[in-house]
C-alpha cells in the first residue's frame, strides 16, 4: 500500500478527510524543516503539534520556516548545541 492509500485508510478510520494535494505539500515542507533545523524526530512531532494546535499545515510550516536555527544552514550542529 503507497502511502496516499495509507492515510486515506487512517483518515476514513479516524472520521475526518484526508490532506488534500496543497496540504499534502505543506505537511512534508513542514515536517522537512523541522527535521533539517532539529532532529529528523521533530519532524512528525512538529506535525502533530500544528494539527493540535489547530493550525493549518500552512500555518504550521510558516511558523516552522521562522524558527529555522543557524545550525540547519550547514554545521549539521543541533538546535541546543
Amino acid at each position: 500500500m503507497d502511502a496516499v492509500a495509507w492515510i486515506e485508510q487512517l483518515a476514513r478510520e479516524l472520521g475526518v478527510a484526508p490532506p488534500n494535494e496543497r496540504e499534502w505539500e505543506a505537511i512534508l515542507e513542514l515536517a522537512g524543516v523541522a527535521a533539517h533545523s532539529s532532529e529528523r524526530k521533530a519532524a512528525p512531532v512538529a506535525c502533530w503539534i500544528a494539527a493540535r494546535a489547530g493550525r493549518t499545515p500552512e500555518e504550521g510550516l510558516a511558523l516552522a520556516r521562522t524558527l529555522e536555527s543557524p545550525a540547519a544552514e550547514g554545521d549539521g550542529g543541533s538546535v541546543h548545541g
